[in-house]
């Protein structure tokens, strides 16, 4: 009988959460196109384009605006819903009949952890197509930035003896400009040529380097070519394939974990695309962290104004140090597991603790002796 009361308990809650989220969603949803529509409408009607593809690119935007939003919504549904439970004396019958606050704790996370998965799923579906659509309209058709025009900035990779650095290169014309490439010998590691060509000419065969001077590191004999043929098989193709998505992190997780490979082989940095990797599994559990806030903010008040007030800053706290800890990562201060985990590590950490101390009478007992031994450690 107990199970099944819980059952019916657990159902009334999910059908008052998602209601919840419908509405909170669809404010933060219209308020957030409204703003883009403001910001950029403007550029659409100078770039000439009809109504048609105005309305496309703003209907594509919508599963990238809900996975942005997802984590901060279930926040607030949860904040309002817990809110109404406690205002109505909903919260007291349950408690009065022998449902603890542990239960809910319970409930809440593993309702959470599903919302997380579900979430991780649709943004890494629709949402990178909407993203993906988007920045294709924008960049071809209003800004009119064509593959012709694509152009890689400070290209380097390794390519087995050859470290190639690049000042500017163009993957739609398969050529390159200021080009250095240092040669290792291959049993020794030993750098034994610097080459520096003002242009280079691509194919899957290799580079053709143009205007070259060659340097022998082991004699110092400098040697200037009009060409010279390398057989560095790394082409732009895959580079092109990743600009012209947009930012490499926001790739899908499948293709990312390709790219980051592929990179990984040629020897270029991927401290970056690591933390844009594993940052897209964080946001997607941040769900579950905004379930624990919003649990412990019913703990410290059971004004539903107020609460709806910190959560507000808490969205911006969590969010403030999860920039700061991918910023970390994205510069090798941290690893990138931890630097993309470190708000969700955080803020759930210490909503952790505090659900521990209302809903765990032995936690406080332990707490305290744990303290008291530190005190008496330092005295």
């Amino acid at each position: 009988m107990s199970a099944f009361g819980i059952g019916v308990l657990s159902r009334y809650l999910i059908r008052q959460n998602i209601y919840l989220m419908a509405i909170c969603l669809s404010v933060g949803t219209c308020i957030y196109l409204l703003s883009d529509v403001f910001d950029r409408l403007d550029d659409f009607i100078r770039a000439g384009l009809g109504a048609d593809t105005i309305l496309f690119y703003f209907f594509v935007k919508i599963p990238l605006i809900v996975s942005q939003l997802m984590p901060a919504i279930f926040l607030l549904a949860m904040v309002v819903q817990l809110g109404v439970l406690t205002r109505s004396k909903e919260m007291l019958a349950l408690r009065a009949g022998g449902v603890s606050f542990a239960w809910f704790i319970r409930f809440f996370v593993f309702y959470a952890v599903v919302w997380s998965m579900g979430q991780l799923v649709f943004s890494q579906f629709l949402g990178v197509f909407g993203e993906v659509e988007a920045n294709r309209i924008w960049k071809e058709e209003v800004r009119k930035k064509q593959l012709d025009e694509l152009k890689i900035n400070d290209l380097w990779f390794r390519d087995g003896p050859f470290i190639v650095l690049a000042k500017e290169a163009f993957p739609a014309k398969s050529r390159a400009t200021d080009i250095t490439v240092y040669e290792f010998a291959t049993d020794s590691q030993e750098l034994i040529r610097i080459l520096k060509a003002k242009k280079a000419l691509i194919d899957d065969n290799g580079w053709g380097l143009l205007d070259v001077q060659e340097l022998d590191t082991r004699t110092f004999v400098s040697v200037k070519r009009l060409s010279q043929f390398l057989s560095v098989r790394q082409n732009l193709k895959a580079y092109a394939a990743v600009e012209l998505k947009g930012d490499k992190a926001q790739l899908p997780l499948l293709e990312l974990s390709k790219a980051i490979k592929k990179l990984e082989e040629s020897g270029s940095n991927v401290e970056i695309l690591k933390t844009a990797w594993h940052g897209k599994w964080s946001y997607a559990f941040s769900i579950a962290v905004m379930a624990l806030l919003a649990l412990t903010l019913a703990t410290f008040s059971e004004n539903i104004y107020a609460n709806i007030g910190l959560s507000l800053i808490l969205i911006f706290v969590q969010y403030g140090i999860h920039v700061v800890g991918v910023t970390a990562g994205e510069k090798g201060v941290l690893p990138p597991f931890i630097a993309a985990w470190m708000g969700n590590i955080v803020m759930g950490g210490l909503a952790s603790v505090r659900l521990a101390w209302v809903s765990l009478p032995g936690f406080q007992s332990s707490l305290r002796e744990w303290m008291s031994g530190l005190r008496v450690a330092r005295s």
